[in-house]
């Protein structure tokens, strides 16, 4: 706007195109820039339209009223009138001249011409809007040719601007399914975005939880907004043209050459050029409406009559051909929306599309029309997953019970692990659900998760079937291996199976999610942070975004990463959302995982309203954990509570949770509680965090192993050098760690430079590490509580009063006061006794 606002009140008169499709916002674009113009300026605004395209002149007729008919036909005499007219408009004063014209793609050859000659005379500015295709007139296009115009392109927002816009419209960040979804469905066109938003707000499909905006359901095509601007996109096409958009809404993707014998070629062009309809570019070439939401718009507003006659019209044409997945999904939808009868294997055929394109209600109503024959047990599966998807697991589970009779092996097997992950969604252990009645091998704990158990049920055929059961077992024994601290042997099981994965049908299960959640969680566990967002961002890669379904697993498995990190406040931007997204989907249990890491963030973080409500949350969730998981949540649902509240009663939770069997035997579960327990206090753990690190793969462990040793050893120099090393290797919150300890043993030696120097040092960890309150203080990372005394004198301090005052009221030296404060600081990481209060904990220690 600036750019051509600039050119407009030059001294030369100049030219300025602004080129862009339908919804994008060129007129907008002029009105800001012609209210820019007022006041310094004649502005003049006229509007092109399709009326007048074929009428010379006909857009001057408001300059050329004076001009007699045989005047009117002569570009002299139109020349001359309009340069009248707007020296009328001057009256004397010295402003420059703008003429704005929208819609120039309407503009005629001969009003054109006119334009070109003012500017070239000097007379004025011109500024045009005009679509791309068909474009403007040939004389305003040569003056661009020659270099006389300049041009402005408006293009449709992209993913992370729409993102960004809907934050702003809504005034809250936004996830990343939500934007997604208005991204299909519009493409990033504002004005359809608009519409939508207006629509789904006031349907109430969007709404606010917990300040976090989600969708409740799809886009609405039938809101007041969109179906009016649809209304109006119609109305204003010829009867040729409405008829061409409503067979390619009913049909789309539909066959080009199909379309253009019952339609003409001619048509076919124009809807392109009016950016109504798109080719498919592929052979044979598909025609669709541009944007989706407004193809089941028009789709709406044709009544069932006028659809069949329309489907009989296109049937008639020779050749017709529906060559594309999607176009085969859409022709069966628009039969059964005729009334027509579809046979069992197209209804089948379009149920598995639509469950692999993500339209899970539609993949529902599709399937659930095989009720019987040889189609129905897939038919049952596919509609599983479809509930599966909409979190509706008790469906899910009830549909799959002997769903595998009669499946294929790869379909038995994958309808088995999604009855199993329905069954510990809905909080049922498998040994209750299993409909064969077969005894489980000896030994088999159901609740665990492995494969023998899950594929027992539908027999031993379908072990035979090597690509799945190799991916699934080579995923369990990652997962069993990474908590068992084996780390680089279960790395390479993990890879085996994500190698494996791609060669397995996803549709019934999610088999590529399964293993990449296993795949993240080794390493995590080696502390291999970039793997971790490389594994992640290839995921979203792969898909264009993640899909909606599993936006909640991939945000906790990044927030999670964070915690492992100790950036805690970037954790909480992350979780929050998290769970608020698996509360609608959650196909690998992790809501109660999730919710738990929220909840320690926040305890941590010192939100206290927060963390109580997540607190609240995490009574509510009642599917089944899978051991590693909920192992971890329960350790960091005793160390938020200690956070929280600062009783001791969370610290002794968490010791004992260590105690128990099923943790005992997994290191790397162990070193994780015992980590937490350090962090709440316990300083008496080095040793058993030595043991368990030193017992374990991977660079973390190494790291982990080499802290708690020069920990132990007490050696400030040491811990230093340690420290040092641990930076550069990632380990910025070990590091910290240890700056804070030798700090701790600096001070009390009495050595002020290097104590300096291990403040500045952790100081520098505190801001990688992004350790603020949301109130701007330092967030406390709880290392070592604090002694009755400290405790005392830094309360006294939070409350304002002087060391003096302080020494006074507790009958000690000013000097006493004051090194008991420097320890204080050091302990609970802050700067000055106004950071105090946020973090300073309740229990005397």
């Amino acid at each position: 706007m600036d750019r051509a606002g600039g050119l407009m009140v030059g001294r030369v008169p100049q030219a300025v195109f602004v080129m862009a499709g339908p919804g994008i916002g060129k007129s907008l674009f002029l009105d800001a820039v012609t209210e820019r113009l007022a006041g310094a300026s004649i502005v003049e605004r006229i509007h092109a339209s399709p009326s007048l395209k074929h009428v010379p002149f006909g857009i001057l007729a408001p300059f050329t009223s004076g001009l007699t008919g045989e005047e009117a036909a002569s570009p002299v005499a139109v020349l001359r009138s309009v340069w009248l007219h707007f020296q009328r408009l001057k009256a004397g004063r010295e402003w420059p001249v703008v003429l704005v014209v929208d819609d120039a793609h309407h503009l005629d050859e001969s009003s054109a011409a006119i334009l070109v000659d003012m500017v070239a005379a000097g007379w004025s500015s011109v500024m045009v809007a005009a679509r791309p295709r068909p474009g403007l007139p040939q004389p305003l296009d040569q003056l661009w040719y020659d270099g006389l115009a300049e041009r402005i392109d408006l293009h449709p927002l992209d993913r992370q601007q729409l993102a960004e816009t809907l934050s702003a419209m809504l005034e809250s960040p936004v996830p990343a399914s939500l934007s997604g979804a208005f991204w299909v469905a519009t493409e990033g066109n504002p004005l359809l975005v608009g519409c939508l938003l207006k629509d789904a707000r006031t349907a109430g499909v969007l709404a606010k939880r917990n300040d976090l905006w989600q969708l409740a359901g799809p886009l609405p095509a039938d809101g007041t907004e969109l179906t009016a601007h649809v209304a109006r996109e119609v109305a204003r096409r010829s009867p040729e043209e409405q008829e061409a958009l409503r067979i390619i809404a009913l049909a789309g993707p539909v066959n080009r050459r199909s379309v253009e014998e019952l339609c003409s070629a001619d048509i076919v062009r124009e809807l392109m050029d009016q950016h109504l309809v798109v080719d498919s570019g592929g052979h044979p070439s598909e025609l669709s409406i541009r944007h989706p939401i407004m193809g089941e718009a028009i789709r709406r507003q044709v009544n069932v009559s006028r659809s069949l006659h329309l489907r009989q019209k296109l049937h008639q044409v020779p050749g017709l051909v529906v060559a594309s997945e999607g176009g085969h999904l859409r022709h069966v939808e628009w039969a059964l929306e005729c009334g027509q009868a579809v046979k069992d294997a197209d209804l089948l055929r379009a149920a598995l599309i639509a469950l692999r394109s993500h339209r899970s209600t539609s993949a529902v109503r599709l399937a659930g029309r095989i009720a019987t024959g040889s189609q129905a047990p897939l038919a049952r599966a596919v509609s599983a997953r479809a509930r599966f998807n909409m979190g509706d697991y008790s469906a899910a589970r009830t549909l799959l019970e002997h769903a595998w009779t009669g499946l294929p092996d790869t379909d038995a097997v994958a309808a088995a692990m999604l009855r199993a992950a329905a069954c510990m969604a809905s909080g049922v252990l498998l040994e209750d659900v299993l409909a064969t009645g077969a005894d489980l091998p000896a030994g088999v704990d159901p609740s665990q998760g492995r494969v023998m158990e899950l594929v027992s049920t539908v027999g031993p055929r379908a072990l035979s079937d090597e690509p799945v059961c190799g991916v699934l077992e080579e995923a369990f024994l990652a997962e069993d291996l990474a908590d068992r601290g084996q780390l680089h042997a279960a790395l390479e099981h993990v890879v085996n199976a994500a190698a494996a994965a791609p060669t397995v049908d996803n549709t019934l299960f999610f088999f590529e999610e399964f293993v990449l959640f296993r795949a993240v969680c080794v390493y995590l566990g080696m502390g291999e942070w970039t793997a971790v967002e490389r594994e992640l961002g290839g995921y979203g890669d792969r898909h264009g975004g993640v899909p909606g379904i599993f936006e909640g697993t991939m945000e906790t498995l990044r927030g999670y990463s964070c915690i492992r990190q100790g950036k805690v406040e970037q954790a909480v931007g992350i979780l929050f959302p998290a769970v608020e997204l698996l509360r609608q989907s959650d196909p690998l249990q992790l809501c109660r995982f999730s919710t738990s890491l929220a909840f320690y963030a926040a305890a941590r973080l010192g939100d206290k309203a927060q963390a109580r409500r997540l607190a609240a949350d995490l009574k509510s969730v009642t599917h089944i954990d899978r051991p590693g998981t909920g192992l971890r949540a329960t350790a960091y649902i005793h160390a938020g509570s200690e956070l929280l509240e600062r009783d001791g009663k969370g610290l002794a939770a968490l010791r004992e949770h260590v105690t128990r069997p099923e943790v005992s035997s997994r290191p790397a579960v162990v070193l994780e509680c015992l980590l937490l327990a350090t962090e709440l206090g316990e300083d008496t753990l080095m040793e058993a965090i030595h043991q368990a690190a030193a017992g374990m793969d991977g660079r973390w462990a190494e790291a982990v192993a080499g802290l708690a040793l020069r920990w132990r050893g007490d050696d400030p120099a040491a811990l230093l050098e340690e420290a040092n090393s641990l930076v550069s290797a990632g380990f910025v919150n070990l590091a910290r760690a240890a700056y804070q300890r030798a700090g701790a043993l600096l001070h009390n030696a009495d050595d002020a430079r290097r104590f300096r120097q291990a403040v500045s040092l952790r100081e520098k960890c505190d801001d990688l590490l992004g350790l603020k309150s949301r109130d701007g203080t330092t967030a406390q990372a709880p290392g070592i509580r604090l002694t009755r005394r400290e405790r005392d004198i830094a309360e006294l301090a939070a409350q304002g009063l002087s060391d003096k005052d302080i020494a006074q009221r507790l009958m000690v030296s000013v000097r006493t006061v004051e090194g008991h404060l420097y320890r204080t600081y050091v302990k609970l990481g802050v700067r000055s006794r106004e950071e105090l209060a946020p973090v300073l904990p309740r229990n005397a220690g």
